[in-house]
């Protein structure tokens, strides 16, 4: 947070129906210090974007194909998240990759949620995946973002069980509920200065007390 302002500014980059961004706006937007500022999208019809226009909230809309590259089109999103003077970026549900110099440019400023326990079941379909592998736990977790695919530094995570028989539906509603506590949690923790990276080449997170 600089210094000439009063609240912690975040922005959330989402491309559906924005329910963890709908937790982040019920849980910590307006108190403790926390200000959604923007929310951004690749998808114009995001229901996301409804979500924050309902609560007052800038909203911006970078469809790809308005851009001739990947590395451009973030140029421009991260040109509008700066514009808003954001202290970190929250990707809920925002199902694009970011370009490396975008990271670069918000280094250990951009997290993300995801629907298992890290390292295991990186990447696309969590939570298909667990189910394939039959595993009776899984979870979810919320990271720093680098340039790998969810293999930046892990800030917290929360494990859930896999009943016999579970299906989807059912694990998918479990995993859901569990994002929308954690998520705004680990955000509240950063927001407070109670989050650090251990050093340059560490992946230890600390989380002061």
């Amino acid at each position: 947070m600089s210094s000439d302002q009063t609240s912690f500014r975040i922005v959330v980059l989402a491309s559906g129906s924005g329910t963890n961004l709908q937790a982040i706006l019920d849980r910590l937007h307006g108190s403790r210090g926390v200000e959604v500022v923007g929310v951004g999208s690749d998808k114009a019809e995001a229901f996301a974007l409804e979500r924050a226009r309902s609560a007052g909230i800038a909203t911006a809309v970078f469809p790809r194909d308005d851009h001739p590259d990947r590395r451009t089109r973030d140029i421009a999103m991260a040109d509008w998240i700066e514009s808003l003077g954001a202290d970190l970026i929250a990707l809920a549900g925002y199902m694009q990759l970011v370009d490396p110099s975008f990271v670069a440019r918000f280094r250990d400023r951009i997290v993300n949620v995801h629907p298992a326990l890290l390292p295991s079941f990186p990447g696309l379909d969590a939570i298909g995946q667990a189910l394939e592998h039959g595993v009776r736990l899984t979870g979810v977790t919320v990271h720093f973002v680098d340039e790998g695919t969810d293999t930046g530094p892990v800030i917290a995570q929360r494990a859930v069980e896999i009943p016999a028989n579970c299906d989807r539906a059912e694990l998918e509603r479990a995993i859901h509920a569990v994002e929308h506590e954690i998520y705004p949690e680990a955000i509240g923790m950063i927001a407070a200065g109670r989050v650090r990276i251990a050093g340059p080449d560490s992946r230890r997170v600390i989380v002061d007390q």
